[in-house]
């Protein structure tokens, strides 16, 4: 034992002096940032987000693009996936596991158990924000970056000698997406600014001088009706220069400085209820905004933004290499000494829970709250076998208590349509979620019985409310929740049988 603290003791002094001399450059802010644009990678723009608006930013000099998502724009509507055939087939499927006919159980289970009708409801995306800049494709002296102190995206580059700078949020106290636009020189900027979407029914007009406004519905899904409608509104206002517009965008000629908004809602309300108005809500929300210019937007985001973020600090010694792009930084990390690269990876992982998870909201499903995709990765729905957990495993752990709410809202949701589901398929009291849900709150068994038999949904999602209470001690919240809790045990209560040989359950 001696030796090993012999080595060890010296490895902790040096680091702990390596650590002191690098004192004076690790409160270097934390940052993602590029030397080149996204050009047309989804994956390679920037994600800003308040819990319901979102935006990737490609940051492309001649044709930026922000690609759009709003937290309830999902496909269907309300509805069931259970399958009524499981009550009556439990005792054969039981039998055929016991007598080792795993692949006949199986199969049967298919059958029986796996859903006929919807295996989930998916993640729609909303559209684009398209700017157009003409003779800005010839540019020099880029630079994309995101702040996570303040959760900005800034875009600096030069074009015919003239400095432009983009600043774009997703504000998480005014419900706009904001994007600032200016440069060093008086009357410099002439662009075109519109929406799109890949959605049905779109539809994109100019509702006066300055606010165009793009609605349309989602999509239909595996049987599901699509009944949501949504409304966006962009408003724009030019510093000098002159503001006209076509049918469908707005054209900007020599103006010194621009600020854009946009808001989008749908008609959701909640899991059984579509009956908001998102023209009203839309409009409420623009003009609300509209109140304050950019600084004033700046100011009240940032300072609630950072009422979660500042809370926690990870400092592990030298950011100097800050100094490289992180695209770059990120290859030679394995063959790097630079710890300050983990730190801003875990500040990263809490900000996109910031911009993805907001009380009230929606919660994180598989890509956050970012889509760009008609039929996404697994729908980008709530996977509950693992990663809408994971998700939030950082919540409690990183002083991101508040954010946990949507996702307990969630499992609150799920114990009252998954009664239902443990009644009707099993015959058991209490509730259950199978490994998938999506925004219509779906407990049934879904994809194949391989893996969709899983019946721990109800059980490995409760646990997040027990974690909640554990840290925080909100009695009130414990007692609020005690039902759901109850109700995910009473199920395995009832559902578990004896295995003949070992007697476990």
């Amino acid at each position: 034992m001696r030796k090993i603290f012999t080595i060890i003791l010296p490895v902790i002094v040096s680091c702990a002096l390596q650590a002191q001399t690098a004192r004076h450059s690790s409160k270097i802010p934390y940052r993602l940032w590029y030397k080149k644009p996204a050009g047309a990678v989804w994956e390679q723009a920037l994600p800003i987000g308040n819990g319901r608006l979102a935006a990737m930013v490609y940051g492309n000099p001649g044709n930026e693009m922000l690609q759009l998502n709003e937290h309830s724009l999902w496909s269907g509507g309300p509805n069931r996936n259970d399958n009524p055939l499981a009550l009556a087939s439990l005792p054969e499927i039981r039998k055929l596991i016991s007598a080792g006919e795993y692949k006949a159980a199986e199969k049967l289970s298919d059958k029986v158990i796996i859903s006929k009708t919807s295996q989930g409801q998916k993640f729609d995306p909303l559209g684009n924000m398209w700017i157009s800049f003409p003779g800005h494709d010839k540019y020099s002296d880029y630079t994309r970056e995101l702040l996570l102190d303040s959760a900005k995206v800034n875009i600096f580059y030069t074009a015919d000698g003239i400095r432009y700078h983009r600043e774009m949020f997703s504000s998480l106290t005014d419900s706009v997406i904001v994007v600032r636009l200016t440069a060093n020189k008086p009357g410099s900027l002439s662009f075109s600014v519109g929406l799109n979407s890949l959605l049905p029914d779109c539809r994109v007009s100019v509702l006066r001088p300055g606010l165009l406004q793009i609605t349309g519905r989602n999509t239909d899904h595996e049987g599901v009706k699509g009944i949501l409608n949504f409304n966006g509104l962009l408003s724009l206002k030019a510093v000098s220069g002159k503001v006209t517009n076509t049918d469908t965008s707005i054209v900007v000629t020599g103006a010194d400085a621009v600020t854009i908004r946009f808001t989008a809602a749908t008609n959701f309300v909640n899991y059984q209820n579509v009956s908001g108005d998102p023209k009203a809500i839309a409009a409420k929300r623009l003009s609300g905004s509209e109140n304050k210019n950019f600084e004033q937007l700046l100011k009240s985001h940032a300072l609630a933004y950072k009422k979660y973020y500042d809370r926690v600090t990870l400092d592990l010694g030298d950011n100097t290499r800050d100094e490289i792009p992180t695209d770059e930084r990120l290859k030679e990390f394995a063959q790097s000494t630079d710890p300050a690269f983990a730190a801003l990876y875990f500040q990263y992982g809490r900000y996109l829970l910031i911009s993805a998870s907001s009380p009230g909201g929606q919660p994180a499903n598989l890509q956050g709250i970012w889509n760009n995709k008609l039929l996404p990765p697994w729908d980008s729905k709530y996977t509950i076998n693992i990663n809408a957990e994971m998700n939030y495993w950082p919540a409690e752990k990183t002083n991101l208590s508040e954010l946990h709410e949507p996702f307990l809202k969630m499992v609150n949701e799920l114990s009252q349509t998954g009664r239902k589901t443990a009644k009707d398929m099993y015959g058991a009291r209490g509730w259950v979620a199978h490994h998938n849900t999506d925004i219509w709150r779906t407990t049934g068994a879904v994809d194949a019985a391989f893996y969709g038999t899983w019946l721990a949904g109800g059980g490995w999602t409760s646990q997040h409310i027990w974690e909640h209470y554990l840290y925080t001690g909100d009695k009130r919240f414990l007692s609020k929740n005690y039902d759901v809790l109850k109700g995910a045990a009473l199920f395995y209560v009832d559902f578990l049988i004896e295995e003949p040989t070992n007697k476990w359950l």
